[in-house]
């Protein structure tokens, strides 16, 4: 008996009208970065493991896909052995068991592994920098549209699989960057039609300041990733979080203005002022953020708001400078839509020192359940073809195809019925295929060199030759 065809949990397949409404969005983002001056790049769909993994923290190596070796290498016993605490091991997470057995565990699966899909763009942007460093003019701006992967667990806007589309700018420090990439966000929701989403804005220099203020400098990591967890588990979970880490309950004292920060702009960066005079790192960071925020201000934005959010951490590890964050507008349920920051030394890793970057990315998944859920998406995206021409027959048919050549040759989407079946069926076709227009091209018509065209939605017919046809489908 066959086996019911599945695919793996937190992935997808996309029909016809899915993957026009993605490539909608992908277009459109992709038109931007073009016009702010960004170029495209691709890199592998996987990676070798040491190129990913300790980049992303605890957390995320945890998230990352690895690759079994090929062949027969797992099972050939001159090549590896199975060590005994592995053999007995009966556990379903590697967060069970104590940490001789996860040391075994890590061993053994560095020989047995040693690549792995890529968890993101930013690392392999990276590596791809240092490798390419005598090709390329800095500042390089590059943008990456392409899938990546992660071990998490599905929900709605969460998949296993899925894209991301990044724009960084390498090689310079510059805010302006910063100010740009808060541009470039404004364009794309912009153009998309997506009005009113809020671009949240912090710096992680501030979340230093803030650790080495409460005396908690030591525990910046564990600080800064339970800080970002706040909109999923609230105050009194981060702050359960954070003593479990080992920060103090006179730290968490000093650190609670972080949780009732409100106001302006300006209001909220004189408290952060007020409460960083004693730290220099947590100063340069105000002085950064009030620079972007600033000139922002002057420039002016079309649709986004540009907020301070003092509690947005971005778990990730390499971010040093300004950090970003977009929400949806408040009227749909949805997680973040884009993020990114400033990595100063992200390539020091593969050994390029001092190559300061910036980077946003786009959540196209949640993008367009976003523009779902709000209607968003124009009736012109669609994967259908705007006519189909009727086949009476095999003279008839070759009359309709030279049309049809001439059509495509203008960029309209149309086609021919195969088969000569009862026209009844063919329209039935055309429907199902939400098709608006049919081209009846008879004997009648043939002789007179018209075409009878039929709107399919009104029931309207009229004749028209050639260019009334060219016409009435570009429209």
């Amino acid at each position: 008996m066959a086996s019911k065809p599945s695919i793996p949990q937190g992935t997808r397949d996309f029909s016809p009208a899915e993957v026009s409404k993605r490539q909608y969005i992908i277009q459109t983002i992709k038109t931007n970065f073009e016009k702010f001056g960004f170029q495209p790049i691709e890199t592998p769909s996987f990676e070798n493991s040491d190129t990913l993994m300790g980049k992303y923290g605890e957390e995320g190596d945890r998230l990352i896909f690895k690759i079994l070796n090929s062949g027969n290498f797992f099972f050939n016993k001159n090549k590896i052995e199975l060590p005994e605490s592995i053999e007995s091991l009966q556990v379903n997470s590697a967060e069970t068991i104590d940490l001789s057995q996860r040391i075994e565990l890590n061993k053994f699966t560095g020989r047995i592994s040693e690549k792995a899909l890529r968890y993101d763009l930013t690392v392999p942007f990276a590596r791809y920098v240092v490798q390419h460093q005598n090709e390329i003019e800095f500042p390089f701006k590059r943008y990456q549209i392409q899938p990546v992967w992660r071990a998490d667990r599905p929900q709605r806007g969460r998949y296993r699989e899925f894209y991301q589309c990044d724009a960084d700018v390498v090689g310079s420090t510059s805010l302006w960057q910063e100010v740009e990439l808060v541009q470039l966000y404004d364009t794309v929701f912009t153009s998309l039609g997506l009005e009113g989403v809020t671009i949240k804005i912090n710096n992680r220099k501030i979340l230093s300041g803030i650790a080495e203020v409460i005396g908690a400098s030591d525990k910046l990591i564990d600080f800064t990733v339970a800080l970002d967890k706040l909109d999923k588990i609230g105050e009194d979970g981060v702050k359960k979080e954070m003593i479990e880490k080992g920060i103090s309950e006179t730290a968490l004292v000093k650190v609670q203005p972080l949780f009732s920060f409100s106001g302006t702009f300006a209001d909220k960066i004189k408290q952060l002022s007020e409460l960083l005079t004693s730290s220099e790192e947590g100063m340069k960071g105000v002085e950064e953020l009030k620079f972007i925020c600033d000139n922002v201000a002057v420039l002016g934005l079309s649709t986004a708001t540009l907020d301070l959010d003092v509690t947005l951490a971005r778990g990730l590890n390499y971010y040093t400078g300004a950090i970003f964050e977009v929400a949806a507008p408040k009227t749909v349920s949805m997680g973040s839509i884009g993020g990114g920051g400033r990595y100063d030394d992200l390539t020091g890793i593969f050994g390029l020192k001092n190559m300061s970057g910036v980077g946003i990315s786009f959540g196209l998944d949640r993008i367009y359940l976003v523009l779902e859920e709000l209607q968003l998406f124009p009736e012109t995206v669609a994967a259908t073809s705007k006519a189909i021409f009727i086949n009476y027959g095999d003279k008839e048919a070759l009359y309709a195809s030279k049309a049809i050549q001439k059509l495509r040759q203008e960029n309209i989407k149309v086609e021919l019925y195969p088969d000569n079946v009862k026209v009844g069926k063919q329209f039935q076709y055309a429907d199902k295929r939400l098709i608006p227009f049919a081209v009846i091209a008879g004997d009648q018509e043939i002789t007179s060199n018209s075409y009878a065209l039929k709107n399919l939605v009104t029931g309207e017919q009229v004749s028209v030759d050639f260019e009334g046809l060219k016409n009435a489908l570009l429209s």
